[in-house]
């Protein structure tokens, strides 16, 4: 028996039970008022939660809440999201356990900070919130998916602001309540677009501002800004400083897309064979469907997906396997002479630099030591670290930038155990590519 079922039992005992008790005109004259309302309030909830399974299990048994079908991954993979999930599947690709409770944390704090705040500055009652009910919503998307491009800060503040003017503007001028409502919530996403500030609790603020009656009538034209502007600002506001004390990307930035740094026409090495941007946008257009990703970051993921999958499928090399373990490096007191010596002489393009204790302090270049003059330190970069369990596939990205020529490999100590070249990773892409001797002669014969 699933446990969707067993929860309807139970849902269903409950209801009968308190069927009963509302039937037994004994006990019903030996309440007090406050008991003969609990138990309408509990028969409500029951019925609610019952009404929300059975839809849940119709849902389920049509695949239109399936795990595997929204999340878009295989059939397997599915059944065990699906069981995992037996009454609520996922709808939310990456959402976690920790991140939805750091998201009702966040709402908590957002929604009651934002309500006190208002009730205070204009209300002056602290005990009563100042607060306009679309923000509930934007608070769903401001924590909860805060990589949205509809819960970014001018999604939130121009949104909810243009919407309740919208909303305001047609009061003015529909006097028929039913057509108003369906007027505001077009018109609210109309003007959205145009702004790029599409926000769906904004269709909430135009309702509010047709229906809200004597109390939004009475602020006029300054609805929009106080409380509906003020409230979006302040909720904003506790957004940005509880996602940095989350270290969360918020406002959130996409990858920054990839550059050719030789200044030439020319596509960027790693792009030549890749998807682009506008592949994406056919794709997209082919579907005819909205996504709630921006594009930079519906790029990167792909990407990302490519090299992880590019990894699993390549034999599994780590960067103890592809490394080399005879290292060139020089200590902090070394002259910038003798550094450009070894780099010369050994046909490198980076030499690891290391303090008295043996352990990795930075790395310096041949370019930044041309024309250098002083100490090895002025001059020295942070290192690109790896350990000796990291898959090799993932050192594509940083090695084929064009800023880092080599990575190195340390312990977790910080000590030296080799170095991975853009050689080494070329050598490794080959290995585990496919075979190429069939196509070497050509080459060879246009070399000589």
């Amino acid at each position: 028996m699933s446990s969707v079922w067993k929860i309807l039992g139970i849902a269903f005992c409950l209801l009968l039970i308190v069927g009963i008790i509302l039937k037994g005109n004994i006990l019903l004259l030996s309440m007090t008022t406050d008991q003969l309302t609990l138990f309408p309030t509990l028969t409500g909830f029951t019925v609610v939660i019952i009404f929300l399974l059975l839809i849940n299990v119709a849902c389920n048994k049509a695949g239109i809440f399936s795990a595997r079908q929204t999340v878009g991954i295989s059939r397997r993979a599915g059944r065990a999201v699906k069981r995992r999930f037996a009454i609520f599947a996922p709808i939310l690709v990456g959402a976690t356990l920790r991140g939805r409770l750091f998201a009702v944390l966040g709402a908590l704090v957002g929604i009651s900070m934002t309500g006190l705040i208002c009730g205070a500055l204009l209300g002056g009652n602290l005990s009563v919130p100042l607060i306009v009910a679309p923000m509930g919503a934007s608070a769903v998307l401001l924590f909860a998916v805060p990589s949205s491009p509809l819960a970014q800060p001018w999604s939130i503040i121009g949104g909810n602001t243009l919407s309740a003017l919208t909303g305001i503007v047609v009061v003015h001028f529909v006097n028929q309540p039913v057509l108003a409502i369906g007027i505001g919530v077009c018109l609210a996403i109309a003007v959205m677009s145009l702004a790029r500030c599409l926000h769906p609790p904004g269709g909430a603020a135009a309702l509010t501002a047709v229906l809200g009656g004597k109390a939004v009538v009475g602020w006029g034209f300054l609805f929009p800004l106080l409380p509906v502007g003020i409230n979006s600002c302040l909720l904003v506001a506790v957004g940005v400083i509880f996602h940095k004390m989350l270290r969360h990307s918020y406002p959130h930035k996409s990858p920054i897309s990839v550059e050719n740094i030789h200044h030439t026409r020319d596509v960027p090495p790693q792009l030549r064979i890749e998807f682009t941007q506008a592949d994406i946008a056919t794709v997209l257009e082919r579907r005819g469907e909205s996504y709630d990703i921006a594009p930079d970051d519906f790029e990167s993921i792909i990407s990302e997906v490519m090299l992880q999958s590019f990894g699993r499928n390549g034999g599994g090399l780590r960067s103890q396997d592809i490394m080399s373990q005879d290292v060139v490096s020089i200590g902090l007191n070394v002259s910038i002479s003798e550094a450009v010596s070894l780099l010369l002489h050994h046909n490198i393009r980076t030499l690891p630099v290391v303090d008295s204790d043996n352990k990795l302090a930075g790395t310096v270049g041949l370019r930044d030591l041309v024309s250098a003059t002083g100490d090895i330190v002025d001059y020295m970069s942070p290192a690109i670290c790896a350990a000796p369990d990291d898959l090799a596939v993932n050192f594509v990205t940083h090695l084929t930038a064009g800023k880092i020529h080599a990575i190195i490999v340390i312990d977790p100590a910080g000590r030296i155990l080799g170095i991975i070249s853009q050689t080494d990773l070329l050598a490794t892409l080959c290995r585990i590519g496919p075979d190429l001797s069939r196509n070497d002669m050509p080459i060879k014969r246009r070399v000589v």
